[in-house]
Parts: structure tokens; sequence; C-alpha cells
């Protein structure tokens, strides 16, 4: 169907999207930039920073229909981040966020995907994000291209260039007509562990391809203030990883105006934001003139109310209105309650839109001081940045500064905390797979990084070495392999053909969604006059009382102790229900952050862990351990990671062998009960091998009932929903109770 065009009175036809992928090419490729409006009146207002506006289909604020429905559009390029896992929906909601203003639509990776070695192929559902294939990206460009006519005006197409297949993510992006991407060589170094040397000399190839594709490219930078244990403190850290990675992208051969740097304000109220954050944005500018902005609200201290994350958003873009932002992120709602539904994608496109209009003309009534703790702290943060510089030049350079930890430390520079991430130069993922060229390599390919030896069949294509060939896939798409899907049973068609009934312009069957097509999700917010604790048991009765199945309170806050609290659940009901019948559960018993790090100060603590058996599942337990995901390295605890099929032999040995002060293991698969066998056959060789006491035993899986686990031989079993802080209390308070009783042989 080549003339297929949507209707905005019609649900967009997925499956339409997906016929003759294996023929679509993009067709354009490169960024694009909003462009002032020539025309500043709009309805009864003039303004005086607003684009030029969508040609087509869109759908205004809620007020809009105040002032003549108008929807005038801001200056900065808003973003919608799109992580559900299911591409297909995905495209449905790109075609939402692009009606509510956003031109930027990045579709974030599947959790690990910045460990795959190569290309994935097929439409796998994914989880923490979409992974990554080609069909993924062609079908949703192919979307995107159609959403572009309807609502008259170009949208970009973003999402990851990092990981250990960065370079061939690059190619494909750029056969693909992706617009933009993240590209930074320390985000793989710092937050993947993947081997420095493959990660920059990776980044020289990718950054080239992004390049030649003319697409826009953002940092990792903020990473760090995500991660840090006081964010707020890591702004002199952050301008040098923006430095690092905006001056090699130029010298790569990116243009300045197509290199951007992702800031994000450090704090966040309770503290006094503003002024803390808006030196280090004025800094920012002063030092980058050329590069574009993409500012990001904070997203380490967002807690799961819409309010709180609607306000920090809103707060943020005040910043960057006083200084300036080509990009505007809206993360935060997603990010902080880790929940991707649509409602939240296009309510942020919203309040970035309207915060942003409000704010129209701001600079023409106010001006920045030119003196005064503005300028005094924005000079400080510029001269720490310097000298954090000079620091890593006498160190030996980046790679040294990295394994000595002067990154991600909570200190502000020049003060250390002490808890940097470190990485070996010689360690991480990826480690020893770079190669010196032979003196006969030849690469007859467009926009490849470095000598690649054509001369020797042709001196003209020094400057055009595809010509070789007659044009690698960058002039000739038709040579690009095309697979379709395959898994026969985690595809895209198997999951359509399952909602086949919700779906097409005629269907009549409607059920409530959240996230994905007829997934059933409903959310309601209620009341109760009583504690926190009572109040979320009485939800959850609501909810089953209702006949919901998975009942889960995503959101709660005490409006005061004694008189109530407010509660988000998926359902709605109309009954009452007596406090003094309700099961009332206990409350997680987790040590707070500061005195699990104390602990581990006084004391290193070592543990070794992996998917044992002939498990391959990794997710679970990288959240476990990751300090990305919050898991048990941020508290200092030292992690020895054996990977997936691990077996029980192997991971007792590794104790041993490091000297370990704990095993952590990891088990999914429940047939035959392996999970518990594997479990038990752990502890019996800790036992034979002498060992048992002297380690603390773990184990984790979505299978593993608790009281099982130790029944059989584990010293603890933590099932779904476990989160690192849990294992790291259980191995502090287990080492505690070992001490008292003398018991702790180290």
């Amino acid at each position: 169907m080549a003339d297929y065009k949507l209707n905005p009175h019609e649900r967009i036809d997925v499956e339409v999207i997906l016929q003759d992928l294996e023929h679509y090419h993009p067709r354009r490729r490169g960024w694009v930039w909003r462009k002032k409006a020539k025309n500043q009146d709009m309805g009864p207002f003039h303004y005086r920073e607003i684009s030029e506006p969508m040609q087509g289909e869109s759908v205004g604020l809620m007020t809009a229909h105040y002032f003549d429905n108008i929807d005038p559009q801001p200056m900065p390029t808003i973003t919608t981040e799109i992580a559900s896992g299911r591409f297909e929906d995905d495209i449905r909601r790109m075609r939402m966020a692009a009606h509510h203003g956003a031109d930027h639509i990045m579709v974030i990776r599947t959790a690990g995907q910045s460990h795959f070695d190569g290309l994935i192929e097929g439409t796998p559902q994914g989880i923490g994000g979409v992974p990554i294939t080609r069909k993924q990206v062609r079908a949703q460009r192919k979307a995107l291209d159609m959403i572009e006519d309807e609502i008259g005006r170009p949208i970009n197409y973003h999402s990851y260039v990092s990981g250990v297949a960065g370079p061939d993510v690059a190619v494909m992006f750029a056969e693909e007509g992706v617009n933009g991407c993240h590209q930074d060589p320390q985000y793989n170094v710092i937050y993947r562990n993947i081997n420095m040397v493959r990660s920059f000399v990776d980044a020289c190839e990718s950054k080239k391809i992004i390049a030649w594709a003319d697409m826009a490219q953002i940092d990792g930078a903020h990473n760090a203030n995500a991660t840090a244990r006081e964010a707020w403190k890591v702004m002199p850290e952050l301008m040098v990883q923006h430095a690092i990675n905006a001056i090699f992208s130029y010298n790569v051969g990116i243009k300045k105006g197509n290199i951007c740097l992702s800031t994000v304000p450090p704090s966040a109220t309770p503290a006094p934001e503003v002024f803390m954050d808006l030196p280090y944005a004025v800094a920012l500018r002063d030092l980058f003139t050329g590069y574009r902005m993409r500012a990001q609200m904070n997203t380490k201290y967002v807690e799961s109310s819409t309010r709180d994350a609607t306000v920090t958003h809103v707060l943020d873009m005040l910043i960057s209105k006083l200084t300036s932002a080509d990009i505007q992120s809206t993360i935060t709602p997603d990010e902080g309650r880790n929940v991707p539904w649509h409602i939240y994608n296009i309510e942020a496109c919203d309040t970035a839109k309207q915060t942003l209009l409000g704010l129209d003309g701001l600079m023409d009534m106010v001006e920045l001081k030119k003196d005064g703790p503005l300028r005094e702290k924005a000079r400080e943060l510029k001269e720490r940045a310097v000298l954090f510089f000079e620091e890593i030049l006498e160190a030996g350079g980046y790679f040294n500064a990295v394994q000595q930890g002067f990154f991600v430390d909570s200190g502000f520079y020049s003060e250390r905390g002490g808890d940097g991430i470190f990485r070996e130069i010689d360690g991480g993922v990826g480690v020893g797979t770079v190669y010196e060229r032979a003196e006969d390599y030849m690469a007859p390919v467009t926009a490849h990084y470095g000598y690649n030896n054509v001369a020797q069949y042709d001196e003209s294509a020094v400057s055009d070495p595809a010509k070789l060939i007659g044009g690698c896939t960058f002039e000739d798409p038709e040579k690009i392999v095309y697979i379709d899907e395959l898994d026969e049973e985690d595809n895209v068609n198997v999951r359509m053909a399952e909602t086949a009934k919700y779906r097409g312009k005629n269907c009549h069957t409607l059920k409530p969604e959240m996230e994905w097509l007829a997934d059933g999700i409903v959310m309601i917010t209620m009341f109760f006059p009583t504690s926190k604790k009572i109040a979320e048991a009485a939800a959850v009765e609501v909810g089953h009382r209702m006949g919901l199945q998975e009942v889960e309170v995503i959101s709660r806050e005490i409006l005061q102790e004694a008189e109530g609290t407010r509660v988000e659940i998926k359902g709605r009901v109309n009954f009452d229900l007596d406090v003094n019948e309700l099961e009332i559960p206990e409350e997680p018993d987790v040590l707070t952050e500061q005195e699990i790090w104390d602990d581990i100060q006084r004391k290193p603590m070592t543990v070794v862990c992996g998917t044992v058996g002939n498990d391959e599942h990794s997710v679970g337990l990288r959240e476990i351990i990751d300090i990305k995901h919050g898991g048990i390295e941020k508290y200092g605890i030292k992690v020895h990671y054996l990977g997936t099929s691990v077996p029980v032999e192997k991971l007792v040995n590794a104790a041993i062998e490091l000297d370990a002060d704990a095993i952590l293991a990891s088990t999914i698969i429940s047939h035959d009960d392996i999970h518990y066998k594997n479990i038990a056959n752990i502890d019996r060789l800790a036992r034979e091998m002498g060992v048992r006491d002297k380690l603390i035993f773990i184990v984790g899986g979505t299978q593993i009932t608790p009281e099982i686990a130790v029944q059989m031989g584990a010293d603890a079993g933590f099932g779904r929903g476990t989160k690192g802080i849990h294992d790291a209390t259980f191995l502090v308070k287990r080492r505690r109770e070992l001490e008292a009783a003398g018991k702790w042989p180290r």
C-alpha cells in the first residue's frame, strides 16, 4: 500500500507500516533544527521566540480553546523519550507525541544492549527499553515519514551509538536515516565497564559515520550527576566530561552545530536549586560557545509523584530559559516513575511547550547580573574544571585518571570523596580486542576513520574509497542485507496476532491501556484518612475487589501523618473498606545508604556473582550489581561478575581464588526445581571445600521463594522486585551478626 497516508480521524495502521519493509529506504538524512517564525503573531498574541508552526494536524494545549485554538511552537526542539519494550506500540505513541509538539523522538535501548557484540535482528520484546534492530529502526523511521507529512514538519529520530557494537550500530543508523544519537566513549568506560581502548577506538569510527550522516550527537556527561552520591558536587567533572567528548567529536569531523552537551541541573528542590544550578548553566555556555545545549531535567532526585516530576521539569526549564537550550528533553515523568506510559510522554511534551511559551520574551525583560554571586560562582566552576583537567594531564591522561577513580566522585573538586568509579585500563568488556591494522588493510567504504589503503588500487579513490566497489551501503542501499524475523515466538507478528481484535479502523473492541495496546492497565488515584502503611494496604485491597490482577501501588504521598495519604493504583471502585480487616505488609527493613556506605568503608567487601547453571538471564542480576541501576557497586562493594551460565563449581572456586566475602547467585529457570537444586549444590560444594563458614551466600530470581532458598542452604533468598539496597543491607547486617557472634573469620 504505497499510497497509504495517515488520516487524523483514524488510528495508524501498524500492519501497513510493516509491509514491504525490505524495500523501504529513508527519504532524508541529517538533523533538522527549528527555524524562527517570520511572523511572530498568532491568534490574539504577539510572540518573540516562536518557531515556524506546524503546517498540518496538531493538538494544542488544553487551554488553547480560550485563544482561538492556536498552537504556537517554542524555539527549542522538544524531545520525547520512549522505552516501552514493544516498538509497534511506540509507533502509536510517536504519533501522539508529534501531535503535541515533539519533533525529536528518542528511543531508549533495551537493558544490557551495550554489551551485545553485534547487531541483533528481528523485533524481540525489550526490557527497560526497545531492542534496537534494523527492522525496528526501519519501521519507526518509515512511520515517522508519514507522521511528518501529517503534522507538516520534520521529526528527528534518535537512539544510542554506544556499547561494544557502537560502530556497527552507527553504520546501521546512517543507512536507515536516523537523525540523532548519543555517542560518548566515556559512558562506555564509566557506566558499562567497556574497555577504554576499545571504547575510544570505536568512537573514532562511530563519530566519523555520525559526521557523514549529519546526525546531531548528544554526550553522556549527565550520567555523572545521576549516579554520584551527591550530584550537585560533580559540576566541575561534568564540564570536563563535556569538554572531552566535544573536542574529540569536533576533531573527528562532527560540526560544532551538531554537537550537543547533555546538560542537567545537578541539584533539586528542596535545595535552593536556581541559586545553585544557574551559575553552572552560565559557566557551560561561557566555555562551550558554538556547541548546542540539550537541556534535560534532574532525574536523580525525582519521586513517583507526577506533581513532583512536573515541578522539577518546570524549574529546570526556567534555568534553561535564563541561559539557552537548543533541545528540551522531557524525560522526568517517566524516569522518576519508571512507568513509560502514553499519558506521561504526552503530558511531558505539553509541560515543555506550555512552560516555554509562558516564558516567551522573558529575556527581553530581565537580565542576568554581571557581578555578584552568579558570575563569581560561574567563574569558580570554570576554574575548578580547568584545574580538574590539569590534574588529569598530570596523572598521565584520561585513562589513568579513570583508573585512579577521578570520575563520579562525590567530592566538589578539588575535594575527593573517594567514591569514584574505578576502571582498569587493561580490563573491562572487550579488552584485548583492538588490533593494529595490517599494511595491506583496505576498507573501501565511505566515512571510514583513519588510513584505509585504497591508493594502491586507485589514487583517485582516496577521497572516495567506496568507488572501488561501486558505492558501499551508504550510496547503494540495495546492498543492505535485510533480515526480517529470527525468533518464531518473540516477534512483532506474534504479538500483533494476540491483539488483532483491538486493532483496525473498523475495530469495535476496546480495552484500556497505558503502555501497550490492550494491556488492560487502568490507573486510579484515591485518598484514605489514615497512615501511609494502612493506606497502601487499603488501596491494594480496592484493586483486588475490582477484580484487577497484579495490583500495584505506583505512587503515594503523605498529606499529613495523622490525617491522610494519597495513593495511586490501577483501578476504580466505590465501596467502603474496613481498615481492621486489612493485612498490613511489613515495610522492607533496609539500612540507609549512608549506613551501608560507612560499614563498607569500615571493612571493604568483595563479592563474586553470576547467573548459575544453564541460565542465560542477566538483566536482573546486572540491576542488582551495576552502579548505573543503583546496585551494590554504589556502596563501595567490589564486584566480580562471572556472567551467565556459570557452573556452580566455577562460582565457588572463584570465591575462593578471589578471597571473596560473599557469593551472589542469580537463577531464573525453575523447571524441575533446578533453581533450588543449584542453591543446594553451591552450599554443598562450599562445605566440601571448607569455606562455607567464610562466605555469605545469597540467591535471587523471580521464581525464588526466600524461605525455600534458606532451606536449600542459602543465607537469604530474594524474589521479584528486589533492589540493590536489599542485597547490600543483608550483606552488611549478616556480616555484623557474624562478627558479633565471633564467627566472622576475617
